[in-house]
């Protein structure tokens, strides 16, 4: 049997942590609890988390190139891209803190893990 507040915490920990920054370092956060964990949830959860960090990058990149060649029409793109990346973030660590039993999956994205 697993801690159910533990499971909340680093479930929602490594959801949260691209919170801390859309950079590279963020990452290290879900990266290091799929690593030390034992809590086959919460490995999930990292797992999940670690292919959203890519999705963000990957998105990321893509927005940026648009805005470049629109010499800067597509700002409001980046606003967009920010608020779903956002609004996903809050709508699994809310998913978590309600249902700790259950892995968190983001829609529509492409999972490498």
């Amino acid at each position: 049997m697993y801690d159910t507040d533990k499971r909340k915490l680093l479930s929602a920990l490594c959801h949260g942590a691209i919170f801390f920054s859309t950079a590279f370092v963020s990452v290290g956060i879900p990266i290091a609890l799929l690593l030390v964990s034992e809590d086959p949830v919460v490995k999930e959860n990292a797992k999940e988390a670690i292919n959203f960090h890519f999705n963000v990058w990957v998105w990321g990149a893509v927005i940026a190139v648009l805005i470049f060649i629109s010499f800067g029409l597509l700002i409001p793109l980046a606003a967009l891209g920010y608020l779903l990346h956002w609004g996903l973030t809050i709508w699994a660590i809310v998913s978590i803190l309600s249902d700790p039993d259950k892995p968190f999956r983001y829609p529509f994205i492409f999972r490498l893990i």
